[in-house]
């Protein structure tokens, strides 16, 4: 690769990687975004909003009151729902847009329940809503327009108390024609989604006069040397949130970023713009690859969230505020005893598109995951090979050469699920293809890894090389599925295959089109042992604006890319996912990997952190990265173990493998130009350290998948910080070097260099925890400093819990299938503890379908430990059994007694039938066997 840069032209080589660091200059300030720019230069106060009471109409579920912009005159529709299970909605558009405006579909899993709303009060100015049977009640300010939204007499949340509500109206241009919708799309524009519940939308649009343009770059707008039209001039919308009593907010990943969201004053807001961002830097507000504009907020006894439904640019103000507090606020100050409490100020910017919130009100922190699930979709339950481990770089050079890696596991006895391939195995860059120098029996290759109980993934991404001779570009361009330029020519762009065209993945033809792709009729040399990685689909276009595409292209149905690019990368995401089991017929899970992101991508597949580097900075930065992607409902995370750029030293290999083993994702990945870094390439010493991380992390597999079960069911983090399991313990809300697996394991990765301790807080009023393995025993709550060797992962299980473990290596996740398991059973102070397993077929979609599960509840008191089941629904014939129990906490008992269903002794075990023999129990005291 190195050897090649010369011939590439001066910002491609850039993107190669040639660089050491992200150019900043590469990307946008919020002084250089037009929106941004405006809409921050408004200062707080004197909102020219008011709220039209007098038009209040309340129907069945959705009430709408007109509210007018007292300097433009021009009216806008504000839509409330109170939805079920603690939710607020508020939309806010234009009455009589000149055209629709782009409301996100595809996101929501359909329209969300709402409850009968209720008028409960007015007065002169004011309008009182009840907003169902939770007690949540909202209150209208006429002028300026206000929103305050209150549980019995608590404040919430404010809405447009600072007075930063915008809402550029669309105008004409000033001696200038209407702009023109691409050849073969006239009138598409005017055809947006459907109109929801309440709206009442004019049929005749309005024809406001024209206006002068506010400012140089409203209506045209340059950025290094690409030009932006903006046919449809300035029309980007922003509101403000004042949360009352918070001080620590969360979310609205991706940034390499802390878990708790620093405040914005005096830099630049946090951006949500997907990106291909080379070698990121940590520690800033710069947008990445994917945007889920989530935020949560936390405090004692209540978390709350904002879910700001926009797939434009959108840029979020964090600070905090007293001076500016509403009424609420400094009452809420009075009646605590005076003082100041604290209150965060959060202001969203969105370039277009509409105002469309939820306000999850929680109470507690899982309740705001929950709703936000109920809303997006949860977690999909992941095939079980998918948390084993993975093995990749760019790129394995041929089959030969995947054949010596897979054999080297081997004889390392190295656990290993996967095998990866990136862009240099097809043909040309051509996806869907072979090389056929280098792999030419692509279908033996698979066959042998799947001999092995071994599965592989290639890179399918979605720019598509313009090659008339390349079937997939030819059916694309004759099908019309491509995106289109302004001008309404197929848009193409430079990415790795040279001259590219990029896929409409908007358009449900396109989406169709591609999920047929991976049958294996058309995806020639594909076996159902082959899964599949989507890379640069934010999209990456490294010869346009950003390093991707151009705002003014065009999409299905007339709109511009500026209104929907970030959902581009959730419909790529869509659509692979959607190939992979329909080549089963609907009978397989899909395991798919995407780069670019945005809310209800977690129905689909996995994310990862992107391009990181080999340092320490890196790996220290993976563990709020993932966290917060997971408060997003992004569960299925991780980062490259190593480091993508520059090679990791020995000590920095060997920790980062112990955290990944720790994380949902856990893959090893590197850069083309970065020495082979397989483990065996270690000293004996470090590769025995990496065989025991790996082996740790496989033992622990029944507790992954059991995790990702509640995850799928209830829709709360499989990684999680310590404040949703300890909500009023401070000392958790800003925590992100440590974190909780489940509610069950606490895991505090080392990650700095030469570290001979870690302080490690342990959590919980009366609570003990166990080393996971010296299984010494430790009272909470403490902050305990633990000694270290380059071997220590500091894991502790929380008493009162129940973890099952299957402890035979084994060479993979198949493998372990019949396996005996472990349980480990950790008892609180009273003596008691419990806990589950979760087991199916670990591929198929049976579980859901035909109820081909089983749901186990453990439950251990008075030396009596109980199986039952945790869900009747569930049965399947499992030829698994139980081995032993470990029980942490206790001295040694003469004797033990195990139940399952009223029965006393070793018998069976239920429905898992399940074999006990003497042999099989074993009882640990705190400090071992």
């Amino acid at each position: 690769m190195a050897a090649a840069l010369g011939r590439w032209p001066l910002w491609l080589t850039l993107c190669l990687g040639a660089s050491l660091a992200v150019d900043r200059g590469n990307f946008k300030s919020c002084e250089q975004s037009g929106f941004c720019r405006r809409q921050r230069r408004i200062q707080p106060g004197n909102s020219p909003y008011q709220a039209l009471l007098e038009s209040l109409q309340l129907g069945p579920d959705v009430a709408t009151i007109q509210l007018v912009n007292e300097v433009t005159q021009v009216p806008l529709l504000l839509e409330l729902w109170g939805l079920t299970g603690n939710v607020t909605r508020l939309r806010i558009q234009e009455l009589s847009p000149l055209r629709p405006r782009y409301r996100v579909p595809d996101v929501l899993l359909g329209d969300p329940p709402a409850e009968r709303l209720e008028v409960t009060g007015r007065d002169e100015g004011t309008l009182e809503l009840s907003l169902g049977p939770g007690g949540h009640r909202l209150l209208v300010t006429e002028r300026p327009f206000r929103l305050d939204l209150l549980r019995q007499r608590e404040l919430l949340c404010s809405v447009n108390a600072r007075g930063l509500l915008v809402f550029e109206h669309q105008r004409r241009r000033r001696d200038s024609d209407p702009p023109k919708d691409p050849p073969g799309e006239e009138g598409a524009a005017q055809e947006g989604p459907e109109d929801g519940a309440g709206s009442t939308q004019s049929d005749k649009p309005a024809e406001p006069p024209a206006e002068p343009e506010e400012e140089p770059g409203a209506w045209e707008e340059t950025f290094k040397t690409h030009t932006d039209s903006k046919p449809y001039g300035p029309t980007s919308v922003g509101l403000d949130f004042s949360l009352p009593g918070f001080e620590h907010v969360y979310g609205i990943p991706e940034h390499a970023e802390s878990l708790r969201l620093r405040p914005t004053e005096g830099g630049d807001p946090y951006r949500l713009y997907n990106l291909d961002v080379f070698q990121y830097e940590v520690f800033t507000p710069m947008a990445l690859y994917g945007s889920v504009p989530l935020l949560l907020a936390h405090r004692p006894r209540l978390s709350l969230g904002i879910f700001w439904l926009n797939a434009a640019e959108t840029w979020v103000d964090i600070g905090s505020n007293t001076a500016g507090k509403t009424l609420f606020g400094k009452l809420l100050d009075y009646m605590q005893g005076g003082g100041e409490t604290p209150q965060t100020e959060v202001r969203w910017m969105s370039e277009s598109g509409v105002i469309d919130v939820f306000l999850l009100l929680g109470p507690q922190p899982a309740d705001v995951t929950a709703q936000y699930g109920r809303l997006t979709g949860t977690q999909a339950l992941p095939p079980l090979f998918s948390l084993g481990y993975h093995q990749s770089r760019w790129n394995y050079q041929d089959e030969a050469d995947v054949e010596a890696v897979e054999r080297g596991f081997e004889e390392h006895e190295l656990p290993l699920d996967v095998l990866w391939l990136d862009i240099e195995h097809a043909d040309g860059k051509r996806y869907f293809t072979w090389d056929p120098a280098k792999f030419p029996n692509p279908r033996g290759m698979l066959e042998r890894l799947a001999a092995r109980k071994r599965r592989m993934v290639s890179i399918v991404d979605p720019h598509i090389k313009v090659d008339g001779g390349y079937r997939v570009h030819t059916e694309l361009r004759a099908r019309d599925l491509y995106v289109k330029t302004k001008d309404g020519n197929d848009y193409e762009g430079w990415c790795w295959p040279g001259s590219s065209a990029y896929p409409d993945f908007t358009n449900p033809e396109m989406r169709e089109w591609w999920a047929n792709m991976f049958a294996f009729d058309q995806y020639e040399g594909s076996t159902e042992a082959l899964y599949t990685w989507n890379d640069m689909n934010e999209p990456s276009v490294f010869s346009g604006p950003e390093v991707t595409m151009h705002k003014d292209a065009r999409h299905f149905g007339g709109w511009e890319h500026r209104e929907l690019h970030n959902i581009y990368g959730l419909y790529v995401h869509k659509a692979t996912a959607e190939g992979l089991i329909r080549r089963s017929g609907g009978r397989l899970r899909p395991f798919v990997l995407s780069r670019a992101f945005f809310a209800g991508s977690q129905r689909y597949g996995a994310v990862w952190t992107g391009d990181n580097t080999a340092d320490w900075e890196h790996l220290r930065i993976s563990i709020p990265m993932c966290l917060s992607f997971g408060l997003a409902g992004l569960a299925f995370c991780g980062a490259d173990v190593g480091g993508f750029f520059q090679n990791p030293g020995p000590e920095l290999q060997v920790r980062w493998y112990q955290a990944g083993a720790f994380q949902p994702f856990f893959r090893a990945h590197a850069h083309l130009d970065t020495a082979r870094r397989e483990p065996w390439l270690l000293s004996p010493e470090h590769l025995a350290l990496v065989r025991a991380a790996l082996r740790r992390r496989y033992a622990l597999l029944p507790t992954w998948y059991t995790a990702f079960y509640h995850c799928h069911r209830q829709g709360i983090p499989v990684m999680r910080p310590l404040w949703m399991e300890f909500p009023d313990d401070p000392h958790t809300f800003a925590m992100d070097d440590q974190y909780l697996l489940d509610r069950v394991l606490l895991v505090h990765p080392v990650t700095e260099p030469g570290a001979r301790g870690v302080n490690v807080y342990l959590p919980g009023e009366g609570e003990v925890w166990y080393n996971d393995e010296t299984h010494e025993q430790h009272r909470a709550p403490q902050t305990l400093y633990v000694p270290v060797t380059l071997s220590t992962i500091p894991v502790f299980q929380r008493g009162g819990t129940v973890i099952p473990r299957q402890d035979r290596p084994r060479r993979s996740t198949e493998a372990m299938k019949g396996d005996p398991f472990t349980l480990y059973v950790a008892l609180s102070p009273q003596g008691t503890a419990q806990g589950d397993l979760y087991v199916d077929d670990g591929i198929s979609f049976d579980y859901a379908t035909k109820n081909a599960f089983l749901h186990r509840h453990f439950h251990f008191a008075n030396g009596t430990l109980t199986s039952s089941s945790a869900d009747p629904r569930g049965s399947m014939s499992s030829p698994a059994w139980l081995e032993r129990v470990v029980i942490l906490g206790v001295g040694r008992p003469e004797s033990a007694l195990l139940t399952t269903h009223g029965e006393r002794g070793l018998g069976g075990f239920g429905v898992l039938g399940w074999v006990f023999g003497i042999l099989g129990w074993v009882l640990r005291g705190v400090l071992g066997f």
